[in-house]
């Protein structure tokens, strides 16, 4: 539990890192760790949030996902926060995995600015799968993660540019 903390994630799961540049300077970094703390990154894919709350360390959400154009079915996915950060060059969190996740794991969401002050996001993720629908449909489970990262990675880079702030999207449960 919080490995996605450091820089060597553990052995025996899939290891994922992508990382974006977002722009320069502390503006940019204060409104995307801000949209980053509250879900922007889940909301901005599609997924639902609730109980709806800024990120915060021991806090357990339910993430929706409901198919495009469909009321049923929906995959309600249960995550705890695990940590956050808010320092004056880096803000983000992380959350685990908890039963009913259609994978175990953990990934972590966090904005950085460097000495020069260029300002990134990186998502890193350890993961494997866990629900039998996802074991059984190991390559589309791959292939949703990685789509789900890419949009992560979207969500943040229209949020800095714009100056997005997260809607209360946890309703809809």
């Amino acid at each position: 539990m919080g490995a996605t903390r450091g820089a060597r994630l553990p052995e025996g799961y899939a290891h994922l890192r992508r990382r974006v540049h977002l722009g320069h300077g502390p503006e940019v970094l204060e409104r995307a760790g801000r949209f980053v703390l509250g879900w922007g990154c889940q909301l901005g894919t599609g997924f639902a949030v609730h109980p709806y709350a800024p990120a915060a360390t021991g806090a357990t959400v339910l993430l929706r996902l409901a198919l495009p154009g469909t009321r049923w079915p929906r995959l309600v996915i249960p995550c705890r926060v695990v940590w956050t950060v808010e320092e004056p060059d880096r803000i983000g969190f992380a959350y685990g995995t908890l039963p009913g996740h259609p994978e175990c794991g953990e990934e972590s969401f966090v904005v950085s600015m460097d000495a020069a002050g260029e300002v990134w996001f990186e998502v890193s993720a350890f993961s494997r799968l866990a629900a039998w629908y996802a074991r059984l449909g190991r390559p589309v489970a791959a292939l949703c993660q990685y789509l789900a990262i890419e949009r992560y990675l979207s969500a943040v880079l229209r949020a800095a540019a714009a100056g997005e702030a997260p809607g209360a999207g946890g309703a809809g449960l």
